[in-house]
């Protein structure tokens, strides 16, 4: 054989084992990079728009998701994805790969808000008073996207992904009762992504350590004596005693607070008397609280109530407080695992583009996400960039007018992916887990 036919044997050669070995010769595109290719594609693009889509035009609030978990459940079965369902009324935990450990799980929020949407088009809210207003719609798809990646390569899975479509993360604390029916046991790390308006598409933010305060709700009835407003000395305010309870509530962060421990009280809800000329017998007094440690969460839930029930009596009221944990579970602190940090930049940075990460400055929103935190070694949560400002700034969340910019499916839909198979890939590479089933 001449020199000639041994280079193309040899090339032949080079060809036919990189091909089986999922290879393309010459191509520059890695792994992570397939992935978005892939979830780019017009056919798969398209269906995940359509599942965005139906969704948004059935909107239901927490642990009243049965149409969107249908859909769901519809869609994984047509991959050959098991599942179990129902999980927390509502909620779907799929699984692709091996069935055995090492457990990477990936969240969506399926639930709506309770809110009238104001923007014309085709795809409108067709729920009078309800709109996906926060992206869920966006996550669901976007997990439904990864989840067929997945499937497509679960061959490469060195574990098992484990996907979490969750109820009621507004408020309804879904995530708490996703691990009170076992969704999340021997899951040794999580990762969540929320879409952002304020985050150029194609970019991503996160940190490490703590980015999403911890959160919690309170009420107060505060009860005096009603009477004619000519004649208040027959009288007992509490009108007069619930405003200098809330100036009081102010000095909480401003006199009492560590300057450098971001921390949140603010009175929303005001109500009482419905006359310009009789002074109530009560008022109810409403609000929010944060913090970015539980030591400093708990102070101020102490010292709330403790602030009330006293300026009350200054005024000869009474105050009953409630801090509303069962209708509103409080949310504990969104931490970061650091290790988890370094693998979301290397993976981000593969399909993005290293100057597309960015650094995430913690913020005083809360996520119910957090309640992985405290049951989960390992847990991850980032935003996920759709701002196009060619095409106009984006409303934020929570507002009538808020708008998914679709081009944002296909990152996450790759990124979700990506990150499974490479924490797999190294948490078997590394260690292994002790865990012998989910």
């Amino acid at each position: 054989m001449d020199s000639s036919s041994r280079w193309y044997l040899l090339l032949f050669l080079v060809h036919f084992i990189c091909a089986h070995a999922g290879i393309v010769v010459g191509a520059s595109v890695s792994g992570s990079e397939r992935f978005l290719q892939m979830s780019k594609e017009s056919e798969f693009f398209e269906w995940m728009v359509d599942i965005r889509r139906r969704i948004h035009l059935n909107p239901e609030l927490g642990y009243e998701e049965f149409q969107t978990s249908e859909l769901v459940r519809k869609e994984l079965d047509r991959m050959g994805i098991s599942y179990k369902h129902p999980i927390a009324v509502t909620g779907v935990v799929g699984f692709v790969g091996t069935g055995k450990p090492p457990f990477v799980a990936l969240r969506a929020d399926m639930d709506a808000l309770a809110l009238q949407e104001s923007v014309e088009w085709e795809y409108k809210s067709k729920v009078p008073g309800k709109m996906h207003a926060c992206g869920h719609d966006a996550h669901v798809a976007m997990l439904l996207g990864a989840a067929k990646i997945l499937q497509e390569h679960k061959n490469e899975l060195k574990g098992t992904a484990v996907l979490l479509f969750q109820p009621a993360e507004e408020g309804g604390g879904g995530a708490k009762k996703m691990i009170q029916a076992g969704a999340v046991d021997n899951v040794d790390a999580i990762f969540g992504l929320h879409v952002a308006t304020d985050v150029p598409i194609g970019m991503v933010s996160s940190r490490t350590g703590a980015i999403m305060a911890g959160s919690g709700f309170f009420e107060a009835i505060i009860s005096g004596k009603g009477g004619h407003a000519a004649i208040p000395q027959h009288t007992i305010d509490p009108i007069v005693a619930a405003s200098n309870v809330i100036v009081s509530l102010q000095h909480l962060v401003s006199r009492e607070a560590d300057p450098l421990d971001s921390q949140v009280v603010t009175v929303a809800k005001f109500q009482g008397g419905g006359a310009f000329n009789v002074i109530p017998d009560s008022v109810t007094i409403g609000g929010t609280f944060r913090a970015f440690s539980n030591e400093s969460f708990f102070q101020l839930k102490q010292r709330i109530e403790e602030v009330i029930v006293a300026q009350a009596s200054v005024h000869r009221c009474s105050a009953m407080v409630s801090f509303l944990n069962e209708e509103q579970p409080f949310f504990p602190v969104t931490v970061n695992d650091d290790t988890l940090y370094a693998l979301f930049k290397k993976v981000a940075e593969g399909i993005l583009g290293s100057g597309n990460v960015r650094a995430q400055h913690p913020v005083m929103g809360a996520e119910d996400f957090a309640f992985y935190n405290e049951v989960i070694p390992k847990t991850f949560y980032y935003f996920l960039g759709m701002q196009n400002e060619s095409n106009g700034l984006l409303r934020p969340g929570h507002s009538p007018y808020f708008t998914v910019n679709e081009q944002v499916l296909p990152f996450g839909a790759a990124l979700h992916a990506s990150l499974a198979i490479q924490y797999l890939l190294e948490e078997n590479t590394s260690h292994g887990s002790s865990h012998d089933e989910l």
